[in-house]
């Protein structure tokens, strides 16, 4: 039983960062196509987006933690404090300096980002606050 929610819960979280996935690679192939900006900032602006809503997500349904959202936010910050200047000056590299394809380039930074961190969030910013939140009751009256 403990197996096939473990399971359950790594193919939600793979949906939720698919959906988050979606956000990033529109938002970055708008920033792409309508402005002349090199590929960091596009690529930072697109990569937020997609986190703020991930989080969202994964905090919510994938984990159900009901645990301090401020502390679950920064853990998740210092993740990205790490990860984002490595994607981004690696992604700068092969787009710029190697001639990458910018779309292929943070498909590859996306792909990273999925594995690295549903580890991440499974183990340190959730470990201890998992399946924490209770199902909200919607409070029904019989006599509607």
């Amino acid at each position: 039983m403990k197996k096939q929610k473990e399971i359950a819960r790594g193919i939600k979280f793979v949906l939720f960062s698919v959906s988050a996935g979606i956000i990033e690679f529109v938002a970055f192939a708008l920033l792409d196509s309508f402005t002349p900006w090199l590929y960091w900032p596009k690529y930072l602006i697109a990569l937020v987006l997609s986190v703020l809503w991930n989080f969202t997500l994964n905090r919510r349904f994938t984990f159900r933690s009901a645990g301090n959202v401020p502390i679950a936010m920064l853990k998740v910050a210092l993740f990205y404090a790490v990860f984002t200047p490595l994607s981004t000056i690696l992604g700068n590299f092969l787009a710029e300096d190697c001639g990458w394809n910018d779309l292929l380039v943070t498909i590859l930074n996306m792909a990273f980002n999925l594995v690295s961190e549903y580890f991440y969030d499974r183990y340190f910013v959730f470990g201890k606050t998992i399946d924490t939140r209770k199902k909200s009751r919607r409070k029904t009256d019989k006599n509607s």
